[in-house]
């Protein structure tokens, strides 16, 4: 059961982070205003319909996964649906606030910041998604390794693939 939860909590997340990727575009969330430090809020990747799509996506997986496995599902939430659109949610705020926090330490849009990158959609969602089930300590430390590992890979595949502007 420890590896099917991990994978049944991931998914959604996963799903939603690069849903996110596949739709972004247009408006961005900060409308290219500037914070208090002349910096932009978020920067140019953060929008309104990639933030939309991503939670969509993340919480469309999440009803096909309890379609297909729905006995499984249970070990994570009595409403997986729910949990997915929670991890979703929580999974594009880990994303923009890892945004911000590179815009305050003069990180460009685009440019890397190591773990943050990889991981500041894992944070965001394992701190909504706790609200339904806490992974144990080893099963985070196996969230944090195989999103790292997969962050990367994925990322990459999205930059050959000419969806994101850099491989990270």
């Amino acid at each position: 059961m420890f590896w099917i939860q991990i994978i049944l909590f991931l998914l959604p997340l996963y799903f939603a982070n690069s849903g996110a990727v596949i739709s972004g575009g247009k408006t961005p969330l900060d409308f290219n205003m500037r914070a208090w430090d002349g910096k932009r809020w978020f920067g140019k990747g953060k929008t309104y319909k990639g933030t939309v799509a991503g939670i969509f996506i993340g919480t469309l997986s999440a009803m096909v996964i309890i379609n297909l496995v729905p006995a499984y599902t249970t070990s994570i939430a009595e409403n997986y649906v729910l949990f997915g659109f929670l991890v979703s949610i929580g999974a594009m705020l880990g994303d923009i606030v890892g945004s911000f926090l590179k815009r305050r330490i003069n990180i460009e849009s685009g440019k890397p910041l190591f773990l943050l990158d990889q991981l500041d959609f894992l944070v965001g969602g394992v701190l909504l998604g706790s609200i339904f089930f806490v992974p144990s300590l080893w099963q985070l430390a196996a969230m944090v390794i195989i999103t790292f590992l997969a962050h990367r890979f994925f990322n990459w595949i999205a930059f050959k693939a000419q969806l994101k502007a850099v491989p990270w």
